[in-house]
């Protein structure tokens, strides 16, 4: 059975890279944060080695929106960042700054 955590924070906005594009996230500190940080490791201990970059795959949900993505560890906030795509945004009417109550399911 997968760990399922929930946090609430607010969708930030990352422009830059080569392309310039943008990409809205959620940074998952806290609680949240330290039971993904603890999945991890367990993996990490289970299978002799991490994912990329630290990631973490998950099952996020907010509202009534579901997708299977992935985490990633963030130096600055000492937690994770989730993306949050276009078609969540959209279904869930999120913009900049808007807080969304996330589940994450850890798999």
């Amino acid at each position: 059975m997968s760990d399922v955590v929930t946090h609430a924070s607010p969708l930030w906005v990352w422009t830059g890279g080569n392309s310039g594009g943008t990409w809205h996230f959620m940074t998952i500190t806290g609680d949240a944060g330290e039971a993904i940080a603890v999945h991890e490791a367990m993996r990490r201990l289970e299978f002799g080695k991490g994912r990329g970059f630290g990631s973490v795959k998950v099952r996020a949900t907010i509202g009534a929106t579901s997708w299977n993505t992935s985490v990633f560890p963030s130096k600055e906030s000492g937690g994770y960042l989730l993306p949050v795509k276009l078609a969540v945004r959209r279904a869930e009417d999120l913009a900049e700054g808007d807080v969304a109550q996330v589940e994450l399911e850890l798999l």
